[in-house]
């Protein structure tokens, strides 16, 4: 079967660490044009993609009728022009995470994708790590009971800026809040559905920073609580995921080994044992089941970032639904919205409405 012939526009962090060399390890994918005006992106695309054409714009992917599925991994204020500048050029798109700074803007890129008949899908690949599959095992398995509260930390330590970051500057979707509590919030709505209500706390606690740094956001549901954080003071490791249910508590630390991986510039399709975990972090489920205390050690699942790409060939296909609906990932965006507002008014805002996938 013909493969897909794929444009990358971006090639720092998320199209040289996330996407590259993610889709290298499906078959049905072909690279044909990155975007790269540095030296140093060039030079690693001529080493590690030597059969890429290197191009200065993304006008040069969308001209080139080989190319099906244009990939967007610039920074956060070029999500929305460029998508639908690629929709509206007939391509499918995959896009970063977080999907839009607005939901304005993501509610006119999914009515113009369906409107065209095309598929978009935005990269949440963190629901495809190991750790959180875990997580989704344990919950659904019953063996807590009734989940009553769920505890998520996604900690860094950096107390220094770093030069001409836009993450760090003062923009529209700057700031972890934006960047790790999309993934966080992701994961919660896969898990739980929507919410009630939302409150958040935000703060810039690093000397001369812009945008966000630590974030403390809660989302209340009939009898539960979820409580995800963020710091970028963490120097110690702290718990990833801690989940309380009326049978007993699971413990998960440590994390996926994908990004450490792709980081250090491994390939997932030369790893046979690709996104599995170390024993020594698997998670621990203390459980009280008919007068008897049980304690056991959970095996993680294996992660897979492989297995997002592998589901949008199939979407583009017809084979298959997109697993991360852009409707799903526009709600990421309202909730982080609603966060704002709950940290300007010091307030829980309720939900209601506000949701279209859940």
């Amino acid at each position: 079967m013909k493969k897909i012939g794929v444009g990358l526009v971006g090639f720092g962090i998320s199209g040289q660490v996330f996407h590259a060399p993610v889709m290298r390890g499906v078959a049905e994918l072909e690279l044909l044009k990155v975007t790269a005006r540095k030296p140093e992106q060039q030079a690693i695309l001529h080493a590690k993609y030597p059969q890429v054409e290197i191009v200065q714009t993304i006008d040069d992917i969308l001209a080139d009728d080989r190319i099906e599925l244009v990939v967007i991994a610039t920074s956060n204020d070029m999500h929305y022009p460029f998508v639908k500048q690629a929709l509206e050029a007939g391509k499918h798109v995959v896009v970063e995470k977080p999907f839009t700074n607005t939901t304005v803007q993501a509610d006119e890129l999914i009515a113009l994708a369906k409107s065209k008949g095309l598929q978009l899908a935005v990269y949440h690949n963190l629901r495809f790590n190991s750790d959180y599959r875990t997580v989704e095992k344990v919950v659904k398995s019953g063996e807590l009971g009734p989940v009553v509260n769920l505890e998520s930390r996604y900690d860094r330590f950096r107390n220094y800026l770093r030069p001409n970051a836009w993450r760090e500057n003062n923009l529209p979707g700057s700031g972890i809040f934006y960047d790790l509590g999309a993934h966080q919030i992701d994961q919660t709505l896969q898990l739980f559905g929507k919410p009630t209500g939302v409150f958040a706390d935000l703060a810039i606690q690093r000397t001369g920073a812009q945008a966000v740094d630590s974030f403390d956001l809660l989302l209340y549901y009939p009898n539960l609580r979820v409580s995800l954080k963020a710091s970028m003071l963490a120097k110690e490791e702290t718990t990833r995921y801690l989940i309380f249910g009326l049978n007993g508590t699971f413990t998960k630390n440590g994390s996926d080994p994908q990004e450490t991986l792709l980081r250090a510039g491994h390939f997932p399709d030369e790893d046979p044992h690709w996104g599995e975990e170390d024993p020594s972090i698997y998670g621990k489920l203390n459980i009280l089941k008919d007068g008897e205390d049980i304690s056991k050690i959970i095996p993680s699942e294996k992660g897979s970032y492989l297995d997002f790409y592998r589901n949008v060939v199939d979407a583009i296909r017809g084979a298959a639904p997109l697993i991360v609906q852009p409707e799903q990932a526009r709600d990421v965006i309202r909730i982080i919205e609603l966060g704002y507002q709950s940290q300007q008014e010091r307030r829980v805002i309720p939900v209601e409405d506000q949701l279209i996938a859940y």
